[in-house]
């Protein structure tokens, strides 16, 4: 698969939130821009700040400017590459989207990284769809990274979220998403996938995560977990309990054949990575191994 890389040596001050070229809201962080091709799309790819190198995998639906706070608060400490996957923010579309095309996204990231020699193998962080990606990723090139951190996602689950039954209501939920999505076009926001694109992702995600522990075995390197304590959110009806009660399942399964994964539990939903960015921040310095000031 051929992959090409171009604009690497260029840096320009972007604003994830607005528009290229703009300054940050937060301060001047010099950042630089290429952009990844192969399998006939168009990666985007950014890499700021200092320290001890960091790739942020995103997850479904989200982008790298949706990450921002995040990835502004890890480049205090790291010296963090994020990108976006396929028919997701400044990334091209693609003729498919299922789990292995977004995989390839991350190796291709992955491979120009070694390319351009980095001093230590990175950290890699995934959410959401993004962990998993993580996982599958790790389990076959574990030479390559130096730990895991996973946020609300590869979790061997005991129960597919998408049952015959909850269908409709999942198919309504994303076709409504799609059509909010749609006053993002042509931003850093957008993302292109259509809602039975979107839906049939999630049934493909079901299945990875029913056979995912046997990834989690393949992995020697340091893994750490930051889940949510509620990932369908707080309310006592419909299918919310049951979905977080799956979740928080999932991971104590994790847990008991792996007892060496660190877990933080965040009393937040799936939306974590957006309303508690400093607290994960200051997770993934507190790790072993980590180094540099604390978050404020």
């Amino acid at each position: 698969m051929a992959t090409e890389t171009r604009a690497i040596e260029v840096a320009v001050l972007y604003d994830e939130h607005k528009n290229h070229g703009e300054r940050a809201e937060r301060g001047d962080r010099t950042v630089r821009h290429f952009t990844i091709h192969h399998d006939g799309v168009t990666i985007p790819v950014s890499r700021g700040g200092q320290g001890r190198p960091l790739v942020l995998c995103p997850g479904l639906s989200s982008t790298q400017a949706d990450l921002r706070e995040l990835t502004e608060l890890l480049r205090r400490d790291h010296d963090v590459v994020t990108f976006d996957l396929r028919g997701h923010g400044l990334a091209s579309a693609a003729e498919r989207y299922s789990f292995e095309d977004f995989l390839s996204d991350l190796v291709a990231v992955m491979a120009e990284l070694r390319n351009l020699g980095l001093p230590t193998a990175p950290v890699l962080v995934g959410y959401s769809l993004g962990a998993d990606l993580a996982v599958h990723y790790a389990s076959e090139h574990h030479d390559t990274v130096a730990e895991l951190v996973l946020i609300d996602g590869a979790n061997p689950v005991p129960e597919p979220f998408i049952t015959e039954a909850a269908l409709p209501a999942f198919r309504a939920m994303w076709e409504d998403l799609a059509t909010q999505q749609e006053a993002e076009r042509g931003t850093a926001r957008q993302v292109l996938l259509t809602a039975q694109e979107i839906l049939d992702l999630n049934l493909e995600i079901d299945v990875i995560r029913s056979e995912i522990l046997d990834r989690y075995r393949k992995i020697d390197r340091p893994v750490r977990m930051i889940m949510s304590t509620s990932m369908a959110g707080d309310s006592s009806e419909g299918p919310a309990p049951r979905f977080s009660q799956n979740w928080r399942v999932g991971v104590e399964r994790l847990v008991r054949e792996y007892p060496h994964i660190a877990t933080s539990w965040l009393d937040a939903d799936h939306q974590l990575v957006f309303t508690h960015a400093p607290q994960i921040a200051q997770i993934i310095l507190d790790a072993p191994g980590a180094a540099g000031r604390a978050i404020s």
